[in-house]
């Protein structure tokens, strides 16, 4: 039976949203929360970039010590093979692969520079180039994909195919489709592809999450798997990207896929859904909103007279999901009222011995961990929250690869 899974691109969409920014140890922990929930796969970021390589080996460490449980790791390059040459030294084993492929991109972005043709075999030789690097599974993204006629994007994905591509991603770059077209054009590209076609939508017209769900839904039509990028908390350029909880409660709540046998590929665990949101809200400075879903101030709250009463009764009667499923609020060290010790960049040992056995973690090295500490605390410009000091606690040396120059010896 075909399935859905979870791609998030968090630390790669959500990171580039404009007027925001996350440290490296901050896009570390989304990597450490998405394998907590159960998602397949992250999209952690541009491993081209010079200023992402140590980041990079920090993560591809921190997957091989089991930190991050069976969560993939992904990079994205644009669609062109000396992305991924510069890149197959960090040892990556999953792309996604980007290059745009409508008329109106073609000639309002490209001016000339590429057609059609040459689209397709940038695309198959940045393909080619990773599967002979060693990676284990390649996407193909067709960005703008909802200005691109139907019959390009079946050669689009079938010249990928044949290179080697696993995937191919369908971009709803300006956020205008619609979820009814979705549906029909995933259907009709997994039909002719014999592909899974991943979700990338944007949120303009407050619609993503309704066509995240309506495109894959047409992939399980035509016999294919469906991978679903999202984002916590919703963000992503502009009005941002499908929000990574909203599609899951939508799948599970909305139309009964919930358990494998089900649809549900991935073993999520709702369990931390409100640790990340919340610790994403604080760790980009972007504020919920009150009614931001499942996780907003207001997700769970009553006042009206007759919806006050029902959820008295029964927390059923005006409650669609119960608001346990999603965990507990976090209660951090550092936010605790009153007198209160923290262990940050200018603390000294006594307070992060302190802090540490609060906190129930077991510090082996003690000179590494408390080193990079600081200097996490210093790339964040904020104290640091419960989950990233117990993860500094159990992973160190991994961690020290973050910062070049402080690696542990």
């Amino acid at each position: 039976m075909p399935q859905i899974h979870f791609l998030d691109v968090t630390n790669r969409d959500g990171v580039q949203t404009a007027r925001t920014g996350l440290s490296k140890f901050g896009k570390t922990m989304v990597n450490f929360y998405l394998a907590k929930l159960g998602v397949a796969q992250s999209e952690i970021g541009f491993p081209f970039l010079f200023h992402e390589v140590p980041y990079v080996r920090a993560q591809v460490a921190l997957a091989e010590a089991g930190a991050f449980g069976g969560l993939r790791l992904s990079g994205w390059c644009r669609g062109v093979a000396a992305d991924v040459e510069r890149t197959a030294p960090l040892g990556l084993r999953h792309y996604n692969l980007s290059i745009s492929t409508s008329d109106y991109m073609i000639q309002n972005k490209f001016r000339g520079r590429l057609d059609r043709d040459a689209i397709v075999r940038e695309m198959t030789a940045a393909v080619r180039a990773a599967k002979d690097a060693g990676a284990e599974t390649v996407g193909v993204n067709a960005e703008d994909g909802s200005r691109t006629d139907i019959g390009f994007l079946v050669e689009f994905a079938l010249a990928a195919k044949e290179a080697g591509a696993d995937r191919v991603r369908y971009c709803d770059t300006i956020g205008g489709d619609t979820p009814g077209r979705v549906r029909e054009r995933f259907a009709a590209l997994a039909s002719a592809t014999g592909m899974p076609v991943e979700t990338h939508c944007h949120n303009d017209l407050g619609m993503a999450v309704a066509n995240s769900v309506s495109g894959a839904l047409g992939d399980l039509e035509a016999g294919q798997d469906a991978w679903v990028n999202t984002c916590v908390n919703g963000i992503g350029e502009r009005s941002g990207n499908a929000d990574l909880l909203s599609t899951i409660l939508a799948f599970r709540h909305g139309f009964g896929l919930e358990a494998e046998e089900a649809g549900i590929g991935d073993p999520l665990d709702l369990s931390w859904a409100r640790r990340f949101g919340l610790w994403a809200s604080y760790a980009f400075g972007q504020p919920l909103p009150y009614n931001q879903v499942g996780v907003g101030r207001n997700a769970f709250a009553h006042e009206s007279g007759i919806h006050a009463d029902g959820a008295l009764k029964d927390h059923g009667n005006y409650e669609l999901y119960d608001e346990a499923t999603l965990g507990p609020f976090p209660a951090d060290w550092h936010e605790r009222a009153g007198r209160v010790v923290l262990t940050g960049e200018y603390g000294g040992k006594a307070g992060f011995r302190h802090v540490m056995e609060g906190l129930g973690a077991e510090v082996g090295d003690e000179d590494l961990t408390f080193r990079v500490v600081q200097l996490c605390n210093a790339m964040t410009g904020r104290p640091l929250t419960d989950d990233e000091l117990r993860l500094i606690a159990a992973h160190p040396r991994e961690l020290s690869l973050l910062f070049p120059g402080y690696e542990a010896g």
